[in-house]
């Protein structure tokens, strides 16, 4: 086999197997509120849903002046395909959530995602 061949045979076999792997992270598909969303009221639950279960390891939620507000896990840190966590009555303002957990194949994740109370 001429080098030239060779050489293409193993890349394109490299390639063939990591491509498989590069797709097998769980990825989030939704949020609830969504990013960006713009509400009347102090949502009731703050969720994720997950392509995969995924281990959520850490959730915060913070408003524009960087001050932190607890939310009520329900998940015990199980793996989930749905996360959802309860925060306190909140007032007018922006808020960010973000997130970290661990995907099934030991992967760490992790992302962000905005709201904000009118009224």
């Amino acid at each position: 086999m001429k080098p030239a061949i060779y050489l293409a045979v193993i890349a394109a076999l490299s390639l063939a197997f990591a491509l498989p792997s590069a797709d097998a992270h769980s990825k989030k598909e939704a949020t609830e509120p969504t990013d960006g969303a713009v509400l009347e009221t102090s949502p009731p639950t703050i969720s994720m849903r997950f392509d995969m279960p995924m281990r959520v390891t850490l959730i915060s939620l913070t408003d524009q002046d960087g001050a932190a507000h607890d939310v009520t896990r329900s998940d015990n840190m199980q793996p989930v395909s749905e996360f959802s966590a309860a925060p306190p009555a909140l007032p007018a303002g922006q808020y960010k959530v973000d997130w970290r957990g661990l995907a099934a194949d030991g992967h760490p994740m992790q992302g962000t995602f905005s709201f904000e109370i009118s009224n």
